[in-house]
């Protein structure tokens, strides 16, 4: 299952900076491993990272799903608002998670 996280445009200006002239839309989810959860009574969470971009009458779609990220709904929630706030594109997700410690995923 997905839970919509938050979504945000990029800013035109870093878009034009950069020489692109159409809008790009970004929406974090948080994915809910329910079979995990009905089997153990415990969640496993995840991400998904859905980019849109809207290029004159076409639309051109990118995503990005890790299915299990950690069991604690705290840290997904901190993980998706730093994604949120900091603009995360599909292409950086795994990168992202990589270079957090593992401490502080499980």
């Amino acid at each position: 299952m997905k839970i919509f996280f938050g979504g945000t445009f990029i800013n035109k200006e870093d878009l034009e900076e950069v020489k692109i002239k159409h809008p790009i839309k970004l929406e974090y989810y948080k994915r809910i491993n329910e079979e995990e959860f009905i089997k153990n009574d415990k969640a496993k969470y995840g991400i998904s990272v859905i980019k849109t971009e809207y290029i004159s009458s076409n639309t051109k779609v990118e995503n990005k799903d890790i299915p299990y990220v950690t069991n604690d709904e705290r840290k997904i929630d901190k993980i998706l608002k730093i994604f949120k706030d900091n603009i995360v594109t599909p292409i950086a997700v795994e990168d992202i998670i990589s270079d957090f410690s593992k401490e502080y995923l499980i």
